[in-house]
């Protein structure tokens, strides 16, 4: 199977049109016909095959990309479909995300609002540790290498550069963006996640103020002032830069290893606790996925569930806030959604006379989905407190990946579990 040269086909996929291209690679819309769908095709020019001393570094590149197909299955990475490597020619086809880069919003001119910044960098973090889990380190963070897939939706790309844990024996060196390099990643130390974790802070720098933190005539002057300066504090370029948000990012771009963020996980939560801090501080009264995600990972109910079926919860999900005494079910109507208390309590009551009051993590209303015939509220549900629920529409889980429907299957089944022990407790109690 060979790459045609020109803009018809490469290998087996139409070409539709050009959407850019690198220093070592072009990148196509293409159609696949066998799947239905439109994908992106990056294609290695030929040139760089044929020079003996460019195509052993830029084959292990490829190769190395190529390996992660089907392997880094989450919502916020872009998925690689193939991947055809011959001779003189070679191209990866991947998930087309129509958003294009998030290099557009880093000119002053065109910033983002800083909870969207904050949610970007959030979902970067989520995503960047699942990798983490496979031993990957991605070692080329920046601006161009994160797809927009909607307001707040990224998808992490090229992961050619990317260091394996199990894989590899050697570091190649040279390897990554300048401006966006970790001190150790330009003095070719070994690297883990910190590496991308400082890189991720200069992304955040730049979406926040609209310049680079190191600025220089070119790539020898930037990499001296990485290893030899630190940066002006973000804040100084944008004085409405909330202090933590100035503080996280100084942070994640630490010069000392051991003065970063360790870990993803690390990165993640106070970039939690600085979306919440914006949306309060702002007092905008809608919910944000990084908060609907981190809110979710705090509830018992999803313990089993991993971070990439938990963002598909995210996505079922609709938010209210339910003001004490309104009524959310109705005994004897029919149900088509159950719910999740966030936040608050609940009343269930059956004839009038009170049954349990519900606590934050605890469903309700789940018996019609879990029924196959009764699809009747067999309780009245009412905010007994100023609550946060997270409706879920039973239409919309019924189309749902299956391995999400198996976890709301169990995590159903040892919620009922826990539910008849505590009535045997207490009828046991009441003999």
């Amino acid at each position: 199977m060979t790459a045609n040269r020109g803009p018809g086909q490469i290998g087996k996929y139409p070409v539709l049109r050009k959407l850019g291209e690198g220093a070592s690679s072009e990148v196509y819309l293409c159609h696949d016909p066998f799947g239905g769908r439109d994908v992106a095709v990056k294609r290695i020019f030929p040139e760089i095959l044929r020079n003996e001393a460019r195509a052993r570094l830029y084959r292990k590149f490829f190769l190395a990309e190529a390996s992660l197909a089907g392997k880094l299955a989450h919502p916020h990475i872009a998925q690689i479909y193939d991947a055809v490597l011959e001779q003189d020619s070679g191209y990866i086809v991947m998930e087309y995300v129509h958003g294009g880069t998030l290099e557009p919003y880093c000119g002053r001119h065109n910033l983002l609002p800083i909870d969207r910044i904050i949610e970007i960098a959030f979902k970067c973090t989520r995503a960047l540790a699942f990798a983490n889990g496979f031993g990957i380190t991605h070692r080329d963070i920046k601006p161009g290498n994160i797809l927009v897939a909607g307001a707040t939706n990224i998808k992490i790309s090229d992961f050619g550069a990317a260091l394996s844990a199990s894989t590899d024996t050697t570091q190649v060196s040279g390897v990554g963006s300048p401006a966006y390099m970790s001190p150790e990643q330009v003095r070719e130390e070994p690297l883990d996640q910190r590496t991308d974790i400082y890189s991720l802070g200069v992304v955040m720098y730049q979406l926040l103020t609209g310049t680079l933190p190191y600025q220089a005539d070119n790539n020898f002057g930037i990499i001296y002032q990485i290893t030899n300066h630190d940066p002006p504090p973000p804040s100084t370029h944008r004085t409405d830069l909330p202090l933590a948000v100035d503080k996280i990012v100084r942070r994640a771009m630490h010069k000392d290893l051991t003065r970063r963020y360790q870990t993803w996980e690390d990165f993640s939560r106070v970039l939690a606790e600085a979306f919440r801090a914006d949306r309060a501080a702002t007092r905008k009264d809608t919910f944000g996925d990084t908060e609907k995600f981190d809110a979710l990972r705090a509830i018992a109910f999803f313990r089993h569930f991993t971070d990439a079926e938990l963002w598909q919860v995210v996505t079922l999900t609709s938010w209210e806030r339910i003001a004490a005494g309104v009524e959310l079910m109705r005994e004897g109507e029919p149900g088509n959604f159950f719910c999740l208390l966030v936040t608050g309590a609940m009343r269930v009551s059956k004839n009038g006379k009170l049954l349990s009051v519900l606590a934050p993590g605890e469903c309700f209303g789940e018996m019609a989905y879990l029924s196959e015939t009764d699809k009747q509220r067999r309780a009245t549900v009412s905010a007994s407190a100023d609550s946060r629920i997270a409706r879920i529409r039973i239409a919309d889980l019924d189309q749902a990946p299956a391995t999400c429907r198996h976890k709301f299957d169990r995590a159903f089944m040892v919620n009922l579990a826990e539910r008849l022990n505590q009535a045997n407790v207490w009828l046991a109690g009441s003999a």
